[in-house]
């Protein structure tokens, strides 16, 4: 099969390599899409500790597709059958696998992270995940590159869980990528009275202001203007979907009292200390955490978001390519252009 494999910095190649063969219990995955995330892309700049010459590594968990071969004591699936998966699994039991909260094991697996992944014709799905319940089937209305980003999305639903974003409330997204754009998505579904975006790309808050005319944008520095939008009362909820840490600080100071701030984007190694002031946290009683990855159960919750029309998501894809022209696929995504998200199409 043809496979993009990870082996070091900046070193990502195209090869054939032999098709997976897969075991009891496990499931052979056909991909038909494969969307590109802000992981890869870091995985590719920056090297990855699970990919090397020696052990080179099939990047991508973002997938849809279809099931080639089923091995034996599968059952509750079927050959041929349209299917997403979701990247992160569990070899072994422990308390937060029990609690539901699986992907926040230390110990946890991911399709693309630590297993070979997406960008490739074929993956296999091992047993943990398919006795996990990480296959899950597409109605047959909703497209395979809609089904990709169930990923993605899913990760954007659990930063909503943690908000609480509900009816009136002013929510603030620092970052007009394909993931703050799904934020405005959700928030915007949650009934949030204003949805405002803040990036400094123009030509991507445009593209922002087309997919839903009724999000406000701010580019540049956002203090002026979210004070006019609010009547200097601030955002209720702050979402930085963007690896910045002053962003972060100035989250804090434009937060209106009890809002409710996400680190939604990490920061890299090393810079990841960054200075609060937490009088301001104290005395506006806000609330600041972090999330990251998805549960199984919002895995489900965001694909039946979709199925059901609730969220339309294949507006998000803006780019299409195939597997052979992938390094051009890095390039265009890599870049900040007007585009959003990338999809390597297999079809």
């Amino acid at each position: 099969m043809n496979a993009a494999l990870l082996y070091d910095k900046e070193d990502l190649r195209l090869e054939t390599i032999p098709d997976p063969e897969i075991g009891e219990g496990e499931i052979l995955f056909k991909t038909c899409t494969a969307s590109i995330c802000g992981t890869d892309i870091r995985m590719w700049k920056n090297g990855h500790a699970f990919a090397s010459p020696g052990k080179p590594l099939v990047i991508g968990h973002e997938m849809s597709g279809t099931i080639a071969q089923i091995g034996p004591g599968v059952t509750g699936y079927k050959v041929g059958q349209r299917v997403c998966v979701a990247p992160n699994y569990n070899p072994v039991s422990s308390y937060l696998t029990v609690a539901g909260e699986g992907h926040l094991d230390p110990d946890y697996r991911a399709l693309g992270i630590h297993e070979h992944g997406a960008f490739a014709e074929y993956v296999r799905i091992p047993r943990e995940a398919v006795l996990q319940g990480n296959v899950f089937p597409i109605p047959d209305h909703v497209s395979f590159a809609a089904a990709a980003l169930a990923e993605p999305l899913s990760c954007v639903y659990n930063a909503y869980e943690k908000a609480r974003t509900g009816p009136g409330d002013v929510v603030l997204i620092v970052g007009a990528g394909p993931i703050g754009v799904m934020h405005a998505k959700i928030s915007r579904m949650a009934g949030a009275g204003k949805v405002i975006i803040n990036d400094r790309n123009e030509a991507r808050l445009a593209l922002v202001r087309s997919l839903d005319p009724g999000f406000l944008t701010i580019d540049g520095d956002i203090g002026t203007e979210l004070n006019r939008l609010t009547n200097g009362r601030g955002a209720d909820v702050i979402i930085t979907a963007c690896s910045s840490a002053e962003v972060q600080a100035r989250a804090i100071e434009l937060a209106a009292v009890n809002g409710r701030i996400i680190f939604f984007g990490g920061l890299p190694k090393g810079k990841s200390i960054v200075p609060l002031d937490t009088n301001i946290i104290h005395y506006r009683q806000l609330l600041v955490t972090g999330t990251t990855r998805q549960s199984l159960r919002q895995f489900q919750k965001t694909l039946d978001l979709i199925a059901d029309g609730l969220i339309r998501v294949d507006d998000l894809v803006t780019s299409t390519y195939k597997l052979r022209d992938i390094h051009q696929a890095f390039s265009g995504a890599m870049g900040r252009t007007a585009g959003l998200k990338t999809r390597i199409s297999f079809e």
